[in-house]
């Protein structure tokens, strides 16, 4: 089977229409991913969060940071000690909660970033 046909046989036209008839539309099985929208308000800050460090460092600059997983999950847990204490972040002038998800999102990256890269044996 070519690539462009790889997992097409996973997915289906949720209302049932035939994939060949006008108007199908073969999403059903498919991640939800404008549920992304749920969390907006969220985003933004992890978005305002991620252009500080940008403009403190270099735009996608994080993704070679040496020890990255490990390093992130210690920032992450530093900000999440802070939020008791400290809600702004004095360095960013931005609540604490903001770096936590976005240090989150940063280690979650990365960890799946290794774990598709031993799978493949390949770097990405």
């Amino acid at each position: 089977m070519s690539d462009i046909l790889k997992g097409v046989d996973d997915h289906f036209d949720p209302t049932g229409t035939d994939q060949h008839a006008p108007g199908a539309k073969m999403d059903g099985g498919k991640p939800l991913a404008g549920l992304l929208l749920d969390f907006g308000l969220a985003l933004e800050a992890v978005a305002e969060l991620g252009t500080f460090g940008a403009k403190k460092y270099s735009r996608g600059g994080w993704q070679s940071v040496p020890d990255g997983i490990q390093r992130y999950e210690d920032a992450m847990m530093r900000h999440m000690l802070k939020v008791r204490t400290e809600k702004i972040d004095p360095e960013t002038n931005l609540p604490h909660l903001y770096a936590v998800a976005w240090n989150s999102l940063a280690l979650l990256e990365l960890a799946i970033r290794e774990r598709d890269e031993s799978r493949t044996g390949e770097s990405q």
